[in-house]
């Protein structure tokens, strides 16, 4: 018979016995500290000897914690773009691996903030508190998980709601040459997202820092920030960063599109994106191919279009549209770089300096613009009140290009010109001035009817604003068919 002292003993031995097999059970797995050495610093990258164990896209830290990523992973050497400070960089450097990609934090904590592609704060407040990271390389949402484009993203740029719609989860390109207006469109489509529940990423991709600073007070003064994300890498900054930054950018974007929200993202714009991958490229001395661009360039803009998208309701339903902006060269649009992103996008919004010298605001040359998703993301008021607005207008620029020879014009003619001129008329409107559906409506059936027809050309802006108000004027529930 076992006495107490036994029935002791024996809990001790089975509590050793335990402690016993989960000291033999534990067995850390200490992975060996991984250090390379800098042979060589130029400016944007850096190449490296070791890190044997090193993956593609990984970030490495070098001294004074300035992170790369291996770009580069040859049998000898690594190849590292720089997301930091080159000048502090010395050959002979230990760096060590992180055994992550770059990532960004997400979440609604970034909503009024402006950020660099790593997520540092650069609008002077305190560090922005992310719940979450993403990878800023993530695969684009399989086929089956798409649904069709059918609501419209309103801008409020009545010539790009009337003829060249864009729906939510759509990708629209605004193409122009230099000082056109690009990024006014793409700012005017974020301020007129107040209210429709559309949250907004503004990329700035190389720009210079005083264009961004008055973006990002445009938007500020006029409340648009409480929805909006700015990421911003300067023209200042290393190449690394204006590479990462879209794709960073994207990641925050998707976090909210993945919660089933709608969100807007403008990339502008990415003929920098393009010229900042080329130097990395030949400083890490890739094969040059087209205008010494290598040859996966047309591949690095369509992984990042390919993220744009509207989920199917089982996925949330959410929709991610976007209005990449890219700079043509004396209005060249088959150029490389805007060949490759027109066979990318769902369309283009042209901005013609003929037309912007002219004084026609917005310079939407409408006969080189075009929807690929069309009236399928319209509104059916618009296509009721435009009609054949399109096919006019054009009638209009080729008689007003006759026109202009002296020869003599019969009435119908006369009223053709007069009645285009009215319809470029309605179709301007001034920078950072977005016009809600109601008014755009009520003055395209204005002039489809041809009520502007008497009006005199110096009095249109009078014309459309009485118009504009009598609509302004009706119940909340009349505005909301249009």
């Amino acid at each position: 018979m076992k006495t107490a002292s036994d029935n002791l003993r024996a809990a001790f031995d089975r509590a050793f016995d335990g402690i016993g097999r989960a000291r033999a059970a534990f067995a850390p797995r200490l992975t060996p500290r991984e250090v390379g050495t800098i042979t060589g610093v130029s400016t944007g990258i850096a190449t490296v000897s070791g890190l044997p164990g090193v993956g593609i896209e990984e970030l490495v830290r070098f001294p004074g914690g300035v992170l790369g990523i291996a770009f580069n992973v040859d049998e000898e050497e690594v190849g590292v773009v720089l997301l930091g400070d080159h000048a502090q960089l010395r050959a002979g450097d230990e760096v060590t691996r992180t055994g992550r990609v770059v990532d960004v934090g997400v979440g609604n904590a970034l909503l009024g903030r402006v950020v660099d592609p790593l997520g540092r704060p650069l609008d002077g407040g305190r560090a922005v508190a992310t719940t979450a990271r993403l990878p800023v390389e993530r695969s684009a949402a399989p086929i089956m998980d798409r649904a069709p484009v059918t609501v419209p993203l309103q801008t409020g740029i009545t010539v790009v709601d009337a003829l060249i719609p864009v729906g939510r989860g759509q990708r629209e390109l605004i193409l122009g040459d230099r000082q056109t207006g690009k990024t006014g469109i793409a700012i005017d489509a974020i301020l007129n997202q107040q209210g429709q529940g559309v949250l907004c990423v503004y990329c700035a991709i190389g720009q210079r820092a005083s264009a961004v600073a008055k973006a990002v007070a445009g938007l500020r003064e006029r409340g648009a920030m409480d929805y909006t994300v700015v990421v911003v890498a300067a023209a200042n900054d290393p190449p690394g960063l204006t590479y990462v930054a879209p794709y960073a950018a994207t990641s925050i974007a998707e976090h909210f599109m993945e919660a089933g929200r709608d969100v807007l993202i403008v990339y502008d714009d990415l003929t920098q994106h393009a010229e900042a991958y080329r130097e990395l490229s030949l400083l890490l001395r890739r094969p040059p191919g087209r205008e010494a661009f290598p040859g996966d360039i047309f591949y690095i803009h369509s992984r990042l279009l390919e993220r744009s998208t509207h989920l199917r309701p089982d996925r949330g339903g959410g929709s991610l549209t976007a209005l990449p902006i890219i700079e043509t060269e004396a209005e060249d649009i088959s150029a490389y770089i805007p060949t490759n992103l027109i066979s990318i996008t769902d369309g283009q919004v042209y901005l013609s300096p003929s037309l912007f010298q002219l004084g026609v605001l917005p310079a939407v040359d409408v006969g080189k613009s075009v929807s690929r998703v069309g009236g399928q993301a319209q509104r059916p008021t618009y296509r009721l009140a435009t009609g054949d607005l399109k096919l006019s207008f054009a009638q209009f620029e080729e008689l007003e290009g006759f026109a202009r020879f002296g020869a003599r014009l019969d009435d119908n003619t006369r009223a053709t010109i007069e009645h285009g001129r009215r319809i470029r008329a309605c179709l301007q409107q001034p920078d950072l001035s977005p016009i809600p559906v109601s008014g755009q409506i009520a003055v395209l059936l204005a002039l489809s009817a041809k009520l502007f027809d008497p009006v005199p050309l110096d009095r249109m802006p009078d014309a459309q604003r009485a118009v504009r108000d009598a609509t302004a004027g009706l119940p909340a529930e009349v505005r909301a068919r249009f």
